[in-house]
């Protein structure tokens, strides 16, 4: 693969030499690809649709079943060693999204510089029907991004309008 340009090296640690790994899949890719790590009987932990929590083991194929609605956090076997002062951002890739109803259910996820244990990547079944997530499948995208570091100030008065602006949600799209 091309070399990338950076000073600093997204360093990662495979838990089993099993584990894919993380890759740029085409010259111009913005992001690279996490692979799901689900081999025979892994432990996955869910939430159903009424909010309740399990823990359920793929199958001897190694596939898991994501019933409909419900929410896993799917291992990658992977452990991120990001530099101080960066972050990885997690992106569902959109033909899972798009083709299967797979989505990220938290949007998009953040690993911070000081988080050092495995990375889980937590998906929504968004259909009407099961899906079937394999091992090896490449659930999700990341991106490695500069932390801009800035301070939280309470003021003691509202702000002033800046704009002729009016409302919130939806409000620039009226006019």
């Amino acid at each position: 693969m091309t070399k990338r340009y950076t000073h600093n090296p997204l360093k990662y640690y495979k838990l089993d030499p099993s584990v894919k790994e993380p890759i740029f899949a085409t010259e111009g890719s913005a992001c690279f690809d996490i692979h799901a790590h689900i081999p025979s009987e892994t432990e996955i932990k869910i939430r159903d649709e009424f909010g309740h929590e399990a823990t359920l083991k793929s199958d001897k194929s190694d596939n898991f079943i994501l019933a409909l609605s419900w929410t896993a956090l799917i291992p990658t076997g992977l452990i991120f060693d990001i530099p101080f002062g960066w972050m990885v951002r997690l992106y569902a890739r959109s033909g899972l999204a798009f083709k299967q109803g797979l989505i990220l259910a938290n949007s998009v996820g953040i690993i911070d510089s000081d988080y050092v244990d495995p990375v889980f990547v937590m998906v929504k079944n968004t259909t009407s029907r099961p899906i079937v997530i394999k091992n090896g499948t490449r659930i999700c995208q990341g991106q490695m991004d500069m932390v801009s570091k800035y301070n939280l100030v309470e003021v003691p008065e509202r702000p002033a309008q800046k704009t002729d602006r009016d409302g919130g949600f939806g409000s620039t799209g009226t006019k």
